[in-house]
């Protein structure tokens, strides 16, 4: 959940005041990257995972409030939908066996939080779309008590003048209107943080667009959405669709989408600021009462709270994050590609695989992005969102290629040479990187789990909703015996 605000409608006074101080925000960002020090000699990673609550029946249970108050733990925070919760795992350095202290931490905690939660009786599961999910469930009291969601509703609907079509190709298209922002609530994700030096960013940012279709094609985990079979990855084509504020003609006038892939590698953090303000209004022009150019005169660090919230409301699937901790400003990579699940060692899996090949990758002198097109990554980005870890991806010096093979004989190499230049031990690389390894070998995913077991469910003679219901109950059961995904069963029936 992003920062709550006081308001729920603006007037045109302080959309113009917003946008000034937006810009201003900007310009003493740009001084403090040649004036300030950044705190980045001890780079740490962080982690999101957003999740959902089902109740006893695995339907969508919009209880997070009464399951924040009973897990009672400032980690788990409330997100857009009433039945979704975030869990926000400490900071900490990737070397030594810090991989495996942390697998352990997270199984503990959310294990502590699934306990309270059944006592309020729901189950906490971690999955890219709850594939129990319909349209009826999101017609009243879908939402979270927040001001700042009600704004941002009323905000995109504003900006938009007319209900959002939601259409998405696949095996059994969908076709509906949304008079909400609801069905981005059924988008859960899993978000990666890795501290960067300012003039390291535009490396580290260019290398993670190349990865987010290879890292995709490994990890999608969402491949039904209202009982439709859609693609493998629907969360990202949902997400799209979901907070799009451009009516139709702005559309056909090329307008950019707010969750936004890009359009051309960087050289600076800047670049990406510069076209957030360039290309979209504000949808949450709050005013702070802070004067960041007597912040920084003063010698003190400032905020930059207009900027930072304007840069959360454009949705990149790789984000800058600027931040200040103990009055010293860093600068974050924000990696929301992946879907959350299927299991903890997954994810943590995913993780090692995203920080070590990134490591590799934006070090290399031979940079992977100036023999690629801007477009080609994009389009890897979209095919392994569609088709999974079936899918075939554009590489330098391979032309297409399968994403599996492609992990095996180029990615992984670099995710473990990325993790040893990380001090990562080995013992850890190979737990981590075993199980991607794995994945790819047996070219199971979590969307092709839940779509293999969910076929074979109905070919018993279920219906669709029925298979669905059971279907998630057998991931739940392999997810807290934190099996990794490419070694569950699809055939058991019983």
């Amino acid at each position: 959940m992003g920062d709550e605000v006081k308001h729920v409608t603006y007037d045109r006074q302080q959309r113009r005041a917003y946008r000034r101080k937006v810009q201003l925000c900007l310009d003493v960002f740009e001084t403090m990257l040649a004036r300030t020090p950044f705190d980045f000699e001890q780079p740490l990673t962080g982690m999101e995972i957003e999740c959902n609550l089902v109740d006893a029946d695995y339907q969508p249970a919009m209880s997070n409030r009464v399951v924040l108050d009973a897990i009672s733990d400032p980690a788990y925070q409330s997100e857009l939908g009433a039945y979704n919760i975030e869990f926000n795992v400490p900071p900490r350095m990737l070397r030594g066996h810090t991989g495996l202290e942390l697998e352990a931490e997270v199984r503990s905690s959310l294990n502590d939080a699934e306990i309270k939660a059944n006592a309020r009786g729901s189950h906490i599961v971690m999955i890219g779309i709850l594939p129990t999910l319909m349209a009826e469930h999101l017609h009243d009291n879908w939402m979270s008590e927040s001001t700042r969601y009600t704004a941002l509703n009323d905000s995109i609907f504003d900006a938009r003048g007319e209900d959002i079509p939601i259409d998405i190709s696949g095996p059994e298209p969908l076709s509906w209107k949304a008079a909400s922002i609801a069905p981005e609530s059924a988008c859960t994700s899993m978000q990666l943080h890795l501290q960067v030096a300012p003039d390291d960013f535009a490396a580290n940012w260019n290398a993670a667009q190349v990865l987010a279709g290879p890292q995709l094609a490994l990890g999608a985990n969402s491949p039904y959405f209202f009982g439709h079979r859609l693609w493998a990855e629907t969360r990202i084509e949902l997400f799209t669709q979901s907070t799009d504020t451009r009516p139709q003609e702005l559309k056909t006038q090329g307008a950019r989408p707010r969750v936004w892939f890009g359009e051309r590698w960087i050289t600076s953090v800047t670049d990406l600021y510069q076209e957030n303000i360039r290309y979209f209004p504000s949808l949450l022009p709050e005013l702070s009462d802070e004067d960041p150019v007597a912040e920084l005169a003063a010698g003190r660090c400032p905020q930059l709270s207009e900027l930072r919230l304007h840069n959360g409301t454009v949705y990149r699937w790789n984000r800058p994050v600027y931040d200040v901790v103990q009055g010293r400003p860093h600068l974050r990579l924000e990696n929301r590609v992946l879907p959350a699940g299927p299991s903890v060692i997954d994810m943590l899996a995913n993780s090692a695989f995203f920080y070590g090949a990134l490591r590799t990758m934006s070090e290399d002198r031979q940079r992977v992005w100036s023999e690629l097109n801007f477009a080609a990554a994009q389009h890897n980005f979209l095919k392994a969102a569609r088709h999974g870890i079936e899918a075939r991806l554009q590489w330098p010096g391979l032309g297409e290629v399968g994403a599996r093979q492609l992990v095996l004989d180029t990615l992984l190499p670099m995710a473990h040479e990325g993790l040893r230049r990380w001090g990562v031990d080995t013992e850890v690389r190979e737990h981590f990187l075993g199980v991607i390894e794995g994945r790819a070998k047996a070219g199971r995913n979590g969307a092709s789990w839940q779509v293999l077991t969910v076929g074979a469910l109905e070919d018993s003679g279920m219906t669709r909703p029925r298979a669905l219901a059971e279907m998630l109950r057998r991931y739940c059961e392999h997810m807290h015996a934190n099996e990794p995904v490419h070694t569950w069963d699809t055939h058991r029936l019983s």
